[in-house]
């Protein structure tokens, strides 16, 4: 075995393979021996088929899995002894040379990129703070309380917030046109479903009262033949039914789990609840601005080999995800380039977090995967089960270790960037409309 190599481009490597074919023969003979014996041919006893037939039916065979085993071994020792981190999987090419002893190939791959982690010293990182209070516990139930709204017939016009049913009909230049039409059609107001010109025509109407209006949809609608044009409605109020929220009593508090219906109970599982949503929206929020800071300081050239390799695992993910709902994925043809910039911002993270692990010595430990683990287990009814059952397979732990190393991560870069605390708006942090 004989081996060179030499360097084309900051992460591509060549190394020149050479193979002596006496090997390849001499192997190759005795796997087709080790095959010839257990072969079984009509007129020919078991294990007794000649040796020549044998290689003409799989010598062909024989020899494509001996060379490849040899260039797998030849290749792994050589980067071995180089001490070369590979990326992905070589391309083997042969070479047209003129020895007769030797069959002489190159491997053509990616080594992993070596880097030292930048200076974080002129990262800026803001942390949200938020205390949560009464007046959050108050908005959260109000919340719970919009969610199970119910809704009685009034004689008063139309306001936002109620149930209305009406009959439509649009016409473009007098002619009606397609999904402009509808019957008994209920929607609330205020809420986004038909388009805000159209729901302020309803707004102020009557039960019975019929009016008509132009609209002009929006340049941008989703209908093109539609886009910008003015069209006429007509619309008849057919119903309207005014909000009515439930009561924060009793029976309310039984409604939302607590079988003693018990409102003070209630509204402390709610404020548990709402102080780890925060905790685990506040850590969402550093640990982005951390992975951009860490991108932002390690500008590092990633290997083509594992960027492809993340773009088919986003493929497939994606595939399986609208295969859980309903969509025929081969009606959708999926594009690699979709997935691009996000496959190569993994792979760029991933590399700089490992990096970072290792030479920081940021590996979990023991005791910070139980403690995610009980956390985890704590919004649970029976928080021993939840506990067990992570345990209880490898896999499911393995999956907490790296959100602890993530946080390990987050907390060293933490110690080195410029952190600032803010006060953060309740809405705006939950995400939720004001």
């Amino acid at each position: 075995m004989e081996a060179t190599t030499a360097q084309a481009n900051e992460l591509e490597r060549r190394v020149d393979l050479s193979i002596a074919i006496a090997d390849v023969e001499k192997e190759m003979e005795q796997r087709l021996k080790r095959m010839g014996k257990n072969m079984k041919m009509p007129g020919f006893r078991p294990g007794k088929v000649p040796f020549n037939i044998v290689k003409q039916q799989y010598g062909d065979q024989a020899r494509h899995e001996v060379l490849s085993e040899e260039l797998d071994r030849v290749f792994g020792e050589t980067v071995t002894a180089q001490k070369t981190r590979v990326a992905g999987y070589p391309r083997i090419e042969p070479k047209v040379t003129e020895s007769t002893t030797h069959l002489e190939f190159t491997a053509i791959f990616e080594t992993y990129p070596e880097f030292a982690i930048g200076d974080l010293a002129a990262s800026e990182i803001e942390r949200p703070t938020l205390d949560v209070s009464d007046a959050e516990v108050d908005k959260t139930l109000d919340i719970l309380r919009k969610q199970r709204v119910s809704y009685a017939d009034t004689d008063r016009a139309a306001a936002k917030e109620d149930r209305v049913v009406i009959d439509f009909l649009g016409k473009k230049d007098g002619v009606p046109f397609q999904g402009g039409q509808a019957n008994d059609y209920p929607f609330v107001l205020g809420q986004g479903m038909m388009l805000p010109d159209f729901e302020n025509a309803v707004e102020g109407a009557k039960a019975g009262e019929s009016k008509t209006f132009d609209l002009t949809f929006p340049a941008d609608y989703h209908a093109k033949d539609l886009a910008g044009q003015t069209v006429q409605f007509e619309i008849t109020v057919k119903q309207i039914q005014a909000p009515k929220l439930p009561e924060v009593d009793a029976e309310f508090a039984k409604g939302m789990g607590i079988a003693d219906g018990d409102v003070a109970k209630m509204r402390a599982e709610i404020e548990a609840n709402l102080k780890r949503e925060v905790k685990r929206r506040i850590e969402g929020k550093v640990k982005d601005q951390v992975m951009e800071a860490l991108l932002a300081t390690n500008p590092i050239t990633v290997p083509v080999a594992l960027v492809d390799m993340e773009v088919q695992r986003l493929m497939q993910a994606a595939r399986q995800d609208m295969e859980q709902r309903g969509m025929k994925v081969k009606d959708l043809p999926i594009q690699p380039e979709w997935f691009a910039d996000q496959a190569k911002r993994r792979v760029t993270l991933g590399l700089i977090l490992a990096e970072v692990v290792k030479t920081e010595k940021l590996q979990a430990t023991p005791e910070q995967v139980r403690a995610m683990v009980e956390e985890t287990a704590a919004s649970y009814e029976q928080p021993e089960e939840v506990i067990r059952w992570y345990y209880a397979q490898p896999q499911r732990l393995q999956e907490v270790e790296g959100v602890a190393i993530e946080n390990n991560v987050v907390a060293w870069v933490l110690s080195k960037a410029k952190v600032s605390d803010k006060a953060a708006v309740f809405d705006e942090l939950m995400g939720q409309k004001q």
